[in-house]
């Protein structure tokens, strides 16, 4: 019973996916969508899945990061160098998978590397550390100079002259102006499928062995010690995971746009709390919050641009009422009872 509640929940999550990609599809090729929101369609996805990767670190390993953002840089500038340096060899399919491949690769290799020594700290002590990371990610970006020529790479951390390249060299990596030029190979589809893949791997992961084990760790490490859960192992696997899948959003957010910097805006603490504020609006451990919480708060403040100074304000409502359906003890028992009516109807 509860194993077929478990896949009506997951389904009922796809489902929802996939009828806002059909929505937006048809509004699209019946000219109903307007350009602005056209652009605005694949960054709600990547903070969909950004937001999927930090519950699962938030909600379902139980330990606060402010970090997320520092995965995503990783994993953006990795693979947007690999496009930029093969764009003319490599067509654009296999060239967009492998730049995923690397993107992801590096954000779950810097995700274990960092894990290693934050996870020994709790609380307070690791959302501070986590987000000092996110911070010294992007600044170390906007030091580097790189660039490649028939001598093969060259690095500097001074400025672009001291690369020393041959005059048929290219530059990469310009410092705090970034990388320009990257493909835009990532359109609406593709990140709708990436959303969904990471939407499969957390779900599966929630309902297996490991997660049982992962959430038995966030709610008394010490029993769960006790019970012979191997506590380091499991807090690395999610959290690893966590990483890998910020960083499939960082590639999409690189090949979303041309010109690629390591600003405050997108991998600053802002930014991080931003993610943050969508992972606990949508509900601790609740994936599919997340996501909805994270299209509705993305899209708000652009659709209410045109009403200027109550922009804001209105937006502050909604982050109140959404704020009181989820965690209000009357809306939670409202909530239940909605469902369980539900499903004695259609049992």
């Amino acid at each position: 019973m509860a194993a077929k509640k478990r896949l009506r929940d997951n389904l009922i999550t796809y489902g929802i996916v996939i009828a806002l990609y059909l929505i937006m599809e048809i509004l699209m090729k019946t000219g109903n969508l307007s350009s602005h929101l056209k652009g605005l369609l694949v960054p709600m996805t990547y903070y969909a899945i950004i937001a999927v990767a930090l519950n699962l670190c938030v909600g379902i390993l139980g330990e606060l990061s402010i970090g997320h953002c520092g995965f995503m840089c990783i994993g953006a500038f990795s693979s947007a160098v690999f496009s930029k340096l093969t764009q003319n060899n490599i067509p654009t399919a296999p060239r967009f998978f492998l730049a995923f491949v690397i993107g992801i690769a590096f954000a779950a290799l810097f995700g274990f590397l960092i894990g290693i020594p934050v996870l020994r700290l709790k609380g307070d002590y690791l959302a501070i550390v986590t987000l000092a990371f996110g911070e010294i990610i992007k600044n170390v970006i906007n030091a580097i100079y790189f660039g490649v020529d028939s001598k093969g790479p060259h690095i500097s951390m001074n400025n672009v002259m001291e690369l020393g390249m041959e005059p048929d060299g290219q530059v990469v990596i310009n410092g705090a102006m970034g990388i320009t030029g990257t493909p835009r190979d990532a359109n609406f589809t593709i990140a709708i499928v990436v959303l969904l893949l990471s939407l499969f791997v957390v779900l599966n992961l929630m309902n297996s062995r490991d997660g049982r084990a992962i959430m038995a760790v966030r709610d008394n490490s010490i029993a769960a010690e006790s019970a012979g859960i191997n506590v380091t192992r499991y807090k690395m696997m999610a959290f690893t995971i966590s990483a890998a899948i910020a960083g499939a959003a960082g590639v999409l957010f690189s090949h979303n746009i041309t010109s690629l910097t390591a600003t405050s805006q997108y991998f600053g603490y802002n930014a991080s709390i931003m993610i943050l504020v969508y992972v606990v609006l949508g509900g601790i451990g609740n994936i599919r919050g997340s996501v909805i919480a994270a299209a509705i708060l993305y899209l708000l403040p652009e659709m209410l641009r045109g009403l200027n100074t109550y922009r804001m304000l209105i937006y502050s409502i909604v982050l109140i009422v959404m704020m009181l359906f989820n965690w209000a003890p009357a809306a939670v028992q409202w909530r239940q009872k909605v469902a369980h009516k539900f499903i004695k109807r259609n049992a």
